[in-house]
């Protein structure tokens, strides 16, 4: 995936969205890795992504990083970042995998599913 892109729109706007990346395939064309996250309402879009969560996607875009190092790097208590990293992955934002940590068990790596993520808000 090349970009995200977070937006304000409303249910018709998309489906004017889904209809025009109907008509393109239709044709034959081709995706360019782009997803689209819509919120009808501009105010839950900034509570669901609110500016500790979005500190926390900017590090893990920079790299990968365990709940450990983001807790550290946030200055964060370990319990907020891991729900917020629940929250970030149902919504498809990032990922995370379990991986082994010698000497001290299971560790969890946290990474962006794109290099860029581009949010759009729309008032009025």
């Amino acid at each position: 995936m090349t970009k995200i892109v977070i937006r304000t729109d409303d249910v018709s706007g998309f489906f004017d969205r889904a209809k025009d990346a109907a008509r393109h395939a239709d044709r034959g064309g081709t995706f360019d890795g782009k997803v689209t996250l819509s919120f009808e309402d501009p105010q839950k879009m900034f509570t669901v992504l609110s500016e500790a969560r979005r500190r926390l996607m900017v590090e893990v875009m920079r790299e990968p990083r365990t709940i450990s190092e983001l807790s550290l790097r946030l200055h964060r208590n370990r319990s907020s970042v891991t729900k917020d990293v629940g929250l970030l992955e149902r919504l498809g934002l990032i990922v995370s995998q379990r991986q082994a940590n010698p000497g001290h068990g299971i560790q969890k790596l946290v990474r962006s599913v794109a290099p860029k993520i581009e949010m759009v808000a729309t008032l009025g």
